[in-house]
């Protein structure tokens, strides 16, 4: 399995893997299969239009993994959008910014597979006003699904199932400036620029330190480690740790959170070299910016970021958010100031979204809650 943006990939020697053994050698080959499962679409469609689309929109990147979407069903065609406020992210994200672009990439995603049964969703952002400076339980949004005969069928939704944050190394070589130009679409920012590229990689790569040693910082991304199949299967969301290699080491006893977390161990200073690695590798960028730092900009920020990876996808290019120099904790502010110089963003304009572009491996998927689990 792919890691998470915080997440730890550790790698094992021919040594290591021998260490396993017969007993528990199968350790090694196994997928989540459970934690994977809402990926595969059920071709028999929900007599619902509304648990159709809602399918389809459960799979809508989000911070940490943590699918922080509450759902109403009300009436025949409305739903109710509400924050799980146990899943926020208190110490990387203070204001719940991020989580609320999970909810517009969930919004937009729901709003492309209801097109393609023939709905259209009028969406009611905050209706009992914006919450600030957290979220609380009062609605994010409120979507109201209604026929549409003449709806236009999104292109996109065929990228849905396929979409998915890539966290490897990236080819050094940048996508082509005609792939750029088609991802670069309703206000999003593309660019391979050499100059830029050469001041953002090491500041992508110092933000990512910082959160990994500052603790409390890096304890909110350990609390959430899934490590193997096992824990993938349990609880499928968070950050996904696996692979042959992790499966290898935890079956040992040489992976696990508390080593993770601990600074003198190898499995930490193993980990902080990949995650370096991973931020430094930046063939291109993407960002988006806001004119201000709205509620309702959030969401429209997060909806044009699913767009982007959605076209990104459609082309074979993969996608990744450098986040951490955008989060808003005290050890962040010289770095956070820094890349709104870097992107031109001034006064109260706010740069909600940031990642690299490029070619990398295939990625799995992350893990998923099913639908039902939002359901209340």
């Amino acid at each position: 399995m792919p890691l998470s943006r915080r997440s730890i990939i550790l790698g094992a020697s021919g040594v290591g893997l021998a260490l396993v053994g017969g007993g528990a050698a199968w350790r090694v080959m196994r997928t989540p299969t459970t934690a994977i499962a809402p990926w595969t679409i059920d071709p028999r469609r929900p007599a619902d239009p509304r648990l159709d689309a809602l399918r389809y929109a459960i799979l809508a990147p989000n911070p940490h993994n943590r699918q922080p979407w509450l759902i109403e069903l009300v009436g025949s065609d409305r739903v109710l959008l509400r924050c799980d406020l146990d899943k926020r992210l208190p110490e990387t994200d203070p204001f719940d910014r991020q989580i609320i672009m999970g909810f517009g990439t969930f919004i937009e995603v729901a709003r492309i597979a209801a097109a393609e049964r023939g709905y259209a969703i009028d969406v009611m952002p905050f209706p009992a006003g914006e919450p600030q400076p957290r979220l609380n339980q009062n609605p994010v949004a409120q979507l109201v699904f209604r026929r549409d005969a003449g709806i236009t069928r999104d292109p996109l939704f065929s990228a849905i199932t396929h979409r998915h944050t890539n966290r490897a190394l990236y080819a050094p070589a940048p996508p082509t400036p005609a792939q750029l130009q088609a991802v670069a679409r309703e206000n999003v920012v593309t660019s391979a620029d050499p100059a830029l590229l050469a001041e953002m990689r090491p500041l992508a790569v110092r933000a990512m330190t910082i959160e990994t040693v500052t603790h409390r910082t890096f304890m909110e991304s350990v609390d959430l480690m899934r490590i193997g199949a096992d824990e993938m299967n349990a609880n499928p969301d968070g950050l996904p740790i696996g692979g042959p290699a992790v499966e290898a080491l935890q079956a040992v006893g040489m992976l696990n959170q508390k080593l993770i977390a601990d600074p003198n161990t190898d499995a930490f200073k193993m980990g902080l070299k990949q995650v370096q690695d991973s931020c430094g590798s930046i063939p291109a960028l993407l960002w988006i910016t806001t004119p201000g730092n709205s509620r309702a900009e959030q969401l429209e920020a997060g909806r044009r970021y699913v767009r982007a990876q959605l076209r990104a996808t459609t082309l074979g290019l993969s996608m990744h958010p450098l986040s951490q120099a955008l989060q808003e904790y005290p050890e962040m502010t010289a770095d956070y100031a820094h890349v709104h110089r870097l992107l031109g963003a001034s006064g109260s304009e706010r740069v909600q979204m940031l990642a690299r572009i490029g070619s990398a491996p295939p990625a799995l998927p992350a893990p998923r809650w099913p639908l039902e689990k939002h359901l209340v």
